[in-house]
């Protein structure tokens, strides 16, 4: 069955079938190989794009910046202070202004509520740069990272420690979920996903043949695990109080070299990045003098280590959001 994205939003990947990932997976792929070897591909020359940032990124902003010039497009940012959105202008009039200016919409923020508005109300493909809720760029790069790793994605055992509530917790496991990976969370049991998202990806995984799990021993859940996951323990646009409290809620979920030894020999270790692994960073350095600690949700020996592969998640973002974008707007 041919695959036609042409005209779609890409704002969750439960919006998505598993042959719609594949897809999007295996156009990145070519994608990458063609920018390996210096093809160009400007096949979408004469389109623009905008990009609304309410949070600020190294890794989404590039991505989208880089795939669409190598695509042919022209670009527009709007960093959290650059547009009236929300303050003078509501969501749906703005988006429907852009819709009359740009061929497609990226958007990095806070609620999906806004990103599913702006694909509403703006007739053009809308893209999800990260939400509260979820993050599926970063999770289209996960699952290419880990094929290229390991040669395929079904029947692998996926291990995620740390806030497993939060949109990369939530886009895992569904992401997994879609791709026939087993997926486990580790996590203290209030920051357990949503019962209602674990239904519904637990309907999915058996469709597709994998399993969710759901722990707080971190030492058992990442048994015979082939991929080792985590993300900073607080995130962007929480206040400073939670620092404390979640700390001591997550110490015991720290990815460290004990840890890791209990996974499988061959395992990798992935994070979406930034990262608290060291004091290198003012966020970093302030949490080390006020708490004492030089290493947060990942140790620097495990960051640093061969198993790690986190820098080729970075680089794959770039590939997998060209691959969105070309699918979605077409020639």
């Amino acid at each position: 069955m041919a695959i036609n994205l042409r005209g779609r939003s890409f704002l969750k990947l439960l919006d998505y079938t598993p042959e719609e990932i594949r897809y999007l997976l295996d156009l990145a792929k070519d994608l990458k190989k063609a920018k390996r070897i210096g093809q160009a591909n400007e096949v979408l020359k004469g389109k623009n794009v905008v990009l609304l940032f309410e949070k600020d990124s190294t890794r989404t902003r590039c991505a989208f910046e880089v795939g669409a010039m190598d695509l042919g497009m022209g670009t527009t940012y709007l960093g959290p202070s650059g547009s009236q959105m929300g303050k003078k202008e509501s969501i749906k009039d703005t988006a429907r202004v852009l819709g009359r200016m740009y061929d497609g919409i990226e958007y990095r923020g806070f609620s999906q509520e806004i990103v599913e508005d702006l694909a509403k109300y703006s007739k053009v493909p809308v893209w999800n740069g990260l939400t509260n809720e979820f993050h599926p760029t970063q999770v289209l790069a996960d699952l290419l990272t880990i094929e290229e790793k390991f040669g395929n994605l079904k029947g692998l055992n996926f291990v995620y420690l740390g806030d497993a509530r939060n949109n990369m917790g939530n886009s895992l496991m569904v992401g997994c979920a879609k791709m026939g990976i087993n997926f486990t969370a580790c996590a203290p049991k209030d920051l357990f996903p949503a019962k209602e998202l674990v239904d519904k990806c637990r309907e999915i995984a058996r469709e597709n043949e994998c399993t969710i799990t759901l722990t707080e021993d971190a030492e058992k859940g990442i048994k015979n695990a082939d991929v080792v996951y985590t993300d900073v323990w607080v995130s962007m646009g929480e206040p400073d109080e939670v620092w404390e409290s979640r700390l001591k809620l997550l110490k015991s979920y720290q990815v460290n070299k004990e840890l890791m030894n209990n996974a499988n020999h061959d395992a990798i270790f992935m994070h979406c990045l930034p990262s608290f692994h060291d004091l290198n960073t003012k966020i970093g350095k302030q949490i080390g003098e006020k708490f004492g600690i030089t290493e947060m949700e990942v140790t620097d020996e495990v960051f640093e280590s061969k198993q790690s592969v986190v820098f080729d998640e970075a680089e794959n973002r770039m590939h997998t959001i060209k691959a969105v974008m070309l699918a979605t707007l077409g020639v």
